[in-house]
């Protein structure tokens, strides 16, 4: 059996706006389990992991604490729009965008609920 990821979950002390706001940002569908106190998150196109987002138990991590999870990075055709949109929605970047030689472009952000994400431009030449 492979062992590839197949799941995510974000954690936030309001996961309501968290849906909001990553449903706002990347066109994702967010669906609430209210007897759960779950909401899922289907990411669209099929290629990818879908998640949930769950109530934080604790507080949210401190701005430039070291990271105590996995961090998921999520593809884009847009690196630099993606951030700027996720920074006028009230993320902070957390690495400034950067080449990856034969394989495109990265940044981070942190999210207004204490998470990192990363954000993936493929190369178009070295496809």
């Amino acid at each position: 059996m492979s062992k590839r990821v197949v799941h995510f979950e974000i954690h936030a002390d309001d996961p309501a706006a968290a849906a909001r706001w990553y449903s706002e940002l990347f066109g994702w569908t967010v669906t609430e389990l209210p007897a759960l106190q779950y909401w899922t998150v289907d990411t669209g196109d099929g290629a990818g992991i879908s998640g949930g987002i769950v109530r934080r138990h604790g507080a949210n991590p401190a701005i430039g604490a070291a990271v105590s999870a996995f961090v998921c990075t999520i593809g884009t055709d847009d690196v630099d729009g993606d951030m700027k949109a996720a920074i006028a929605k009230g993320g902070i970047e957390a690495l400034p965008k950067f080449a990856i030689p034969g394989v495109g472009y990265a940044g981070y952000i942190i999210d207004p609920f204490g998470n990192i994400f990363g954000l993936h431009q493929a190369d178009a030449s070295a496809a």
